[in-house]
């Protein structure tokens, strides 16, 4: 719950690098948070109002943690933009988030495990 709540709090924080852990638990809790809140939605017949609210709330944040995690693996944050082309491009971010951390130093700052 940390790592979600550290993603939430650096909201804009696009510069620097973040490891696997805060970037894959961010991701987790997201996932977690927007299945409880789609079944708060359809258990109550809700038209899907919170849902929108939440994925709004969260979109800011889940693109920072998801730049900083590109930074890490010493890309750019602007290879997000590569998750746009359907079904290929999705499956190359997904590699690229899983790959280990830069060894050393790189432009976006000292690596976090150190």
């Amino acid at each position: 719950m940390q790592w979600y709540l550290k993603g939430l709090q650096n909201y804009v924080g696009f510069q620097g690098r973040a490891r696997r852990t805060e970037y894959w638990m961010f991701v987790l809790f997201n996932v977690i948070a927007s299945f409880i809140i789609g079944l708060i939605d359809g258990l109550f017949g809700l038209t899907p109002i919170l849902t929108y609210i939440y994925s709004l709330a969260v979109l800011l944040p889940s693109l920072a943690v998801t730049a900083r995690r590109l930074h890490d693996t010493g890309r750019s944050g602007w290879w997000i933009l590569i998750a746009l082309i359907p079904v290929v491009g999705t499956i190359i971010l997904i590699v690229f988030t899983c790959q280990d951390s830069q060894p050393n130093d790189n432009q976006h700052r000292k690596n976090p495990k150190l």
